[in-house]
């Protein structure tokens, strides 16, 4: 006997645009969260001994906006996949992320305490390939939009770390 599978359901509707809204929501209340806990992070950055290959303060701004929007479209995409257990870890890990985001702000700048930072930087990278890997057994394009903020946060890794350096 022969049986067709049946394709997964995928969530649509207006639950998904609320979904894809709260994803975007929580994903920008992080920035939010970020930028209050470092109102002054400019100024700081540039009172830093940089390497020389630092991109300029004015740009982080622009591609963080990008950054968080990809993450949050991205863990909408997962979330609309039918296997609820795989997309429940996924979305854990998702979250696990997104907070280590959120604490390297207010480490790197408020506190100023860079090797903290770089630690936390440096989980949040570990964190973030494991979102990433998840994320591709559910969505390849939800795990591709992950991709230019795994890139940009291992810059910032290493940016980090420099820093950290230069600035005993």
């Amino acid at each position: 006997m022969v049986t067709s599978a049946t394709p997964p359901v995928r969530r649509r509707g207006a639950g998904s645009r609320w979904a894809l809204l709260f994803f975007l929501a929580v994903s920008y209340g992080v920035a939010a969260l970020g930028a209050f806990a470092s109102a002054d992070a400019g100024t700081v950055y540039e009172a830093l001994d940089l390497p020389a290959w630092a991109p300029p303060a004015w740009l982080f701004g622009p591609v963080w906006t990008v950054l968080y929007a990809t993450i949050g479209i991205a863990a909408w995409l997962v979330w609309r996949h039918p296997d609820r257990d795989r997309v429940r870890t996924a979305l854990t890990w998702w979250s696990i992320q997104l907070a280590l985001n959120l604490a390297w702000t207010p480490l790197f700048f408020a506190a100023r305490r860079y090797g903290l930072a770089l630690l936390d930087i440096l989980l949040l990278l570990a964190a973030l390939g494991t979102t990433v890997v998840r994320f591709r057994r559910l969505s390849l394009p939800a795990a591709l939009l992950l991709v230019p903020y795994l890139l940009w946060v291992a810059f910032a890794t290493a940016l980090n770390a420099s820093i950290w350096h230069l600035n005993p």
